[in-house]
Order: C-alpha cells, then sequence, then structure tokens
C-alpha cells in the first residue's frame, strides 16, 4: 500500500482548513458550547475538516515566513467568529430578555450559574435559553452553520478574507439585533408587570391598612411566572424566526469578508 505523501504547501492547507472549521464548530451555539467535551468537538472538526480539504483549490502560494503565517491564521479564525456571532447574539437577546423580565418580577438575587458562560444568570434567562436551545435544534439551525463551512470556501477561499468597512457595519446592525431580540420578547411580561405595579401602587393608597409589600412580591412572581406560560408561543415565534433568518445572515457575512 502507497502512503501519499504530502507537501509543505498541502500541510499547511490542511493546518488552515482545519482552523477554520474549527472555530466555526466551537462557535455554533449549543455544539459549541462548554458543556460539550472538547474530545467531541475536536474529533468532528478534524473529521469535518478531511471531508473537505480535498475539495479546497490553494490561491495563493506558500507562506514565505511565520508572520505571513501567523495572518493567514488569524483571518482563518476570524471567519469563524464572525459566522458564530450571528447565532450568538441572538441567544444573547434572549438571555437579555429573561434577565429583564426576571428582574421586574423580583428575582434579582435569584440568580444560578450559567454552565454555558460561567456568569450568574436569572432562572428566567436559563430557562429560554435552555428552550431557545431545543428550538435551535428542533428546526436543524445548527444544519446552517455545518453547510456554511462548505460553502465559505466557493464564496471565501484560503488566504482570501478581508475585513471591510461593510463587514463592520454589519456586525454593528447584528450587535443593534441583540437589543431588538431582548425588547421583543420581554416587552408583553413587562407590560403586565408594569400594569400589577400600577395596581398595587393604587391599592397601597387606597387601603393603607394591607402591607402592599408582603402582597406585592409573591402576587408580582405569580403573574411573572403566568405571564411565561401564556406568552411561550410567541416566545417560540420570534426566536424560529431570527433561526430561519440565520442563513441569508451567514451568506451576507460571507460576502462581505
Amino acid at each position: 500500500m502507497n502512503i501519499p505523501i504530502l507537501s509543505n504547501e498541502q500541510i499547511e492547507m490542511f493546518f488552515l482548513v482545519f482552523l477554520r472549521v474549527a472555530t466555526i464548530i466551537a462557535m455554533i451555539p449549543v455544539l459549541g458550547d462548554r458543556t460539550v467535551p472538547f474530545k467531541i468537538k475536536g474529533s468532528l472538526s478534524l473529521f469535518v475538516a478531511f471531508l473537505v480539504f480535498p475539495f479546497v483549490q490553494p490561491h495563493a502560494p506558500m507562506s514565505e515566513n511565520l508572520f505571513s503565517m501567523a495572518f493567514r491564521m488569524a483571518g482563518e479564525v476570524l471567519i469563524g467568529v464572525i459566522l458564530g456571532i450571528a447565532s450568538r447574539l441572538i441567544f444573547a437577546g434572549i438571555q437579555l430578555a429573561g434577565q429583564l423580565i426576571g428582574f421586574q418580577m423580583g428575582f434579582s438575587i435569584v440568580n444560578i450559574i450559567d454552565p454555558v458562560t460561567s456568569d450568574q444568570i436569572s432562572i428566567i434567562a436559563e430557562f429560554q435559553y435552555l428552550v431557545a436551545a431545543l428550538l435551535f435544534l428542533a428546526t436543524s439551525a445548527h444544519h446552517v452553520f455545518l453547510a456554511a463551512i462548505v460553502e465559505s470556501y466557493k464564496v471565501l477561499p484560503i488566504y482570501d478574507f478581508q475585513f471591510t468597512g461593510a463587514l463592520m457595519q454589519a456586525l454593528i446592525e447584528l450587535s443593534g439585533n441583540m437589543f431588538v431580540i431582548g425588547a421583543k420578547i420581554s416587552a408583553p411580561l413587562i407590560a403586565a408587570l408594569l400594569l400589577t405595579n400600577v395596581g398595587l401602587g393604587l391599592i397601597a393608597r387606597t387601603v393603607p391598612q394591607i402591607n402592599i409589600f408582603i402582597v406585592g412580591f409573591p402576587l408580582q412572581i405569580a403573574v411573572g411566572l403566568i405571564g411565561v406560560g401564556l406568552t411561550l408561543p410567541i416566545f417560540l415565534n420570534i426566536v424560529g424566526r431570527f433561526f430561519a433568518n440565520l442563513e441569508g445572515e451567514v451568506n451576507l457575512l460571507l460576502r462581505l469578508m
């Protein structure tokens, strides 16, 4: 059996392919989270890189020095990071909405450790993140990024990464969408809790004998939990539409790079 001998140029190209693939997989929500063992992510990255490598054609000569190699490595990593931002910002907006709802409910000190980010977040934020993660897998949104690995080499070959002004503008708009997502998801519940606070304020003025703090805390929690349950279809609809737009956003980012 003849063992194929790879040239130095092919070894460098495979390393750059693996670097892009590994970064994209590490940035995919759910699959790239810290809770997924490193061995699984590394094995999947290596497997996908082996599948993609034969179809990748070099568009530039081999790196002449260490600085040139480091520059190309940084470009491949940035490609994966920028593509992952499109989905990561959606989940950041979902957690922002949960934080706002939890604060209005009185859950500002009822926090848990998020295993993904290792930060303290509201229980409501963690619940909505888990529901969104299930929806992300149920709608096959993660397949968008696996397909983007192959598509990226058609639109953006090795060595061709460029950080343009249009790309920066697109990233700023995606960052703004995070706050739009948070506002859309949390708006109905914040409105309901605001009306509850107004009603409690009127009761406190008209019936001063009632200890409004003792009555208000459990009432706000009850209204919040019931509201989370009632608005769950709205939550799934809003998040599902953002996941449906992921493919277009990823393709836009690839063209801008």
